[in-house]
């Protein structure tokens, strides 16, 4: 991505005569950003150099930042005006929602598409065209706006370099330099363990750039969603088709993405919550193989369970980084060497639930978010007079 110097230069940005010039990224495609080594008291620049652990890699971003590393303070905007990021996805949608249901005035961030965010605006949200690969179009997306909360993250067909890193870095510096106040941004728990993960150290890099910038912020890092569950498991083993597991024994306490957005917008209304770095975890964490048989317990039917060796999709991924065009699915599979950890993706939540004010009873259940779930269903199948092979429902 290019520059972000002079992106402003005539726009007519409403905080004041502020310049980006200051502000300058320089990436080549590709990069690694394992490593970043914030700056020392006095120093402009986070360096994030690559590692031995993917030797193919061995360009260098240098993000320069301003030189006082403060956020600037602009003309004054509502407190109650928020900007979402990834706003039509799973978790960004919940914040959207609920955002709009605690009387904030929302705004989303959309690229042009084949389908539109008419849901968005349909909520009341307002709708503003950017793209996190073109530096050039945030700035006006971010005028007349108090507090930005980044649920993105790159599409499956998309590259992590310029979305989750290069995106986010622009994202960062036009916040810090158009005056945003707060800063909400949503990583992955256990980021800073695994560097060898190329969006966990993408996400972990990006923490240390925010801590860096000045902005007042706050990190969640997330285990998976509870609704991820329902198109990977619920809904085969009510269509009687095959469901995909591996062998593995790791662990994740998955959350409703509903509870998510409420913690998030929780944050907002906690000064304790600035500039912490907080994990966010469901009461429980459960293996695929417990999922898929609470699953089939709820459908009150045997599922084709299908299990891949872990040692299989590490393979793959070998395979893959050898050939260039893979290189992006190849660093997805990457979490194939974490399941061969058996990590449990969990984390004690009292210290989060105290520091923000939110109730450990409120927050949902696996067991009970799938018994919502396939209740609902097998209501409607009912009524229909359909078997389980015709559903095809998503809440």
């Amino acid at each position: 991505m290019g520059a972000l110097a002079g992106m402003t230069k005539g726009a007519g940005i409403a905080r004041g005569s502020i310049s980006l010039s200051s502000n300058r990224i320089v990436a080549k495609p590709r990069s690694s950003f394992i490593g970043a080594k914030l700056p020392a008291k006095g120093e402009d620049q986070v360096r994030v150099l690559a590692s031995a652990v993917f030797p193919q890699r061995q360009q260098r971003c240098i993000v320069r930042a301003a030189a006082d590393g403060a956020a600037k303070i602009g003309t004054p905007v509502p407190k109650n005006s928020i900007l979402v990021i990834g706003g039509t996805g799973t978790l960004g949608r919940q914040v959207v929602r609920r955002a709009l249901d605690e009387g904030y005035e929302v705004r989303c961030i959309v690229r042009p598409r084949m389908n539109p965010a008419d849901f968005l605006r349909d909520w009341g949200a307002t709708t503003v065209q950017a793209d996190l690969t073109d530096p050039s179009s945030l700035p006006a997306a971010l005028v007349g706006v108090h507090t930005v909360i980044d649920c993105s993250t790159a599409r499956p067909e998309e590259s992590t370099d310029k979305i989750d890193w290069e995106g986010k870095v622009a994202l960062i510096q036009c916040a810090q330099a158009m005056g945003i106040q707060r800063y909400v941004f949503c990583s992955i728990l256990h980021c800073d363990r695994h560097p060898e993960v190329p969006l966990m150290n993408i996400k972990y890099c990006t923490e240390q750039y925010l801590a860096s910038s000045g902005l007042d912020y706050t990190v969640f890092r997330l285990c998976g969603f509870m609704q991820a569950i329902i198109g990977n498991y619920a809904v085969p083993v009510l269509e009687e088709q095959p469901v995909w597991g591996t062998t593995d024994q790791s662990r994740t306490a998955y959350m409703d993405t509903q509870d998510v957005a409420r913690v998030l917008m929780a944050s907002l209304r906690s000064e304790e919550a600035v500039k912490k770095t907080l994990p966010l975890a469901g009461p429980k964490s459960y293996t695929t193989q417990e999922v898929i048989a609470m699953c089939e317990k709820l459908a009150d039917c045997d599922a084709e369970v299908r299990t891949v060796p872990v040692w299989l999709l590490k393979a793959t991924r070998g395979f893959l980084r050898s050939f260039q065009w893979a290189t992006d699915a190849s660093d997805r599979l990457a979490f194939a060497d974490l399941l061969a950890t058996n990590e449990n993706f969990d984390a004690p939540m009292e210290d989060t639930y105290t520091l923000l004010g939110v109730d450990p009873a409120s927050i949902n259940t696996l067991e009970s978010y799938l018994n919502d779930y396939f209740t609902s269903i097998l209501k409607k199948l009912k009524e229909v007079g359909a078997t389980s092979k015709q559903t095809n429902f998503y809440v």
